[in-house]
């Protein structure tokens, strides 16, 4: 079996991201009659047309789609392999990173994560966007840098993810909230008002699933989509909310937090990015700071707990 010429790689990954063998011949430097040959000696290698016509434009195939991720990381591979080898000098670095979270994540990480970052490379800035999905598209496309979140089912298969710590539902309501006072029972917490923080608009979850195997049921007053919403409402009102204990701490300044009174479910937050940016130094230099952070983070508040 003959070794196929590996330079079709990057002639592919152009052609799958213009769509276009006019563009992707001027991208290359190449005149169209050439590409028109190279595109030839791709389907013949590949045994696929990869590019058919429709109208006036060309549409990729079902095979040229599932080529098009893979073939855009290796070649982004090969080209980091081939490039020189560079000493990051933060003092020196000037670029913007893009960091998609949900909500808490800033408000307590950010200040800390911020501060660290001027220290050792003023010349970065953080842009900080909120997660509403867990569409991992802009991961792929370069949009964000790095995010936040759950690893599940429904995240890209060749992300990259790192545990930054693990965290628990609690209970939070208003100073004052007739909650706040005496022993937390299943039956106590079922008779309240609540609020469900649910993203796609769930009416049950977890919790509810526990309940129910005691014969209880929590009512809820109202669903929103985000944990700032749902501490709002609670601290102007006796609603009750649960949220994540660590990504929420410092939104519930102020208010009442309890331990559920039936077993939930931890999860873990992780950091995901894309791989092409696996060996990236300043790539990894923002990694172990968010790493670092949210370490320090997590041990200031065992402290704290230890104490109270």
């Amino acid at each position: 079996m003959s070794t196929p010429d590996l330079n079709l790689l990057v002639t592919l990954d152009v052609l799958l991201a213009e769509g276009s063998v006019a563009r992707a011949a001027r991208r290359l430097g190449l005149s169209p009659s050439a590409m028109s040959r190279a595109l030839a000696r791709l389907r013949e290698t590949t045994g696929d047309p990869l590019l058919v016509r429709a109208g006036r434009g060309l549409v990729p195939t079902p095979r040229a789609l599932e080529l098009r991720e893979s073939v855009g990381r290796l070649v982004q591979e090969a080209e980091a392999a081939l490039r020189p080898s560079e000493t990051l000098n933060l003092k020196q670095l000037v670029r913007i990173f893009t960091l998609r979270t949900r909500e808490g994540f800033v408000e307590n990480f950010g200040p800390e994560l911020i501060a660290r970052i001027a220290e050792q490379a003023p010349g970065v800035r953080l842009y900080f966007t909120q997660k509403l999905d867990k569409d991992s598209t802009p991961l792929r496309d370069g949009t964000i840098d790095l995010e936040t979140g759950v690893v599940g089912d429904d995240t890209g298969p060749e992300l990259r993810a790192q545990a930054l710590f693990r965290d628990r539902f609690i209970g939070v309501v208003r100073r004052g909230h007739p909650l706040s006072e005496g022993v937390m029972t299943p039956a106590r917490y079922a008779a309240g008002q609540h609020i469900l923080v649910s993203r796609r608009g769930l009416k049950k979850g977890e919790i509810d699933e526990e309940l129910e195997r005691l014969g209880l049921e929590r009512q809820i007053a109202t669903i929103v989509g985000s944990f700032s919403a749902a501490l709002a409402l609670a601290r102007a009102s006796d609603l009750i909310v649960s949220v994540p204990e660590r990504y929420t701490g410092n939104l519930r300044v102020d208010m009442h937090s309890f331990a559920l009174p039936v077993p939930t479910s931890d999860v873990a937050i992780s950091l995901l990015w894309h791989p092409r940016l696996d060996a990236d130094p300043a790539h990894r230099w923002l990694r172990g700071c968010i790493r670092d952070v949210c370490a320090e983070r997590r041990a200031d508040l065992s402290a704290r707990f230890e104490a109270g």
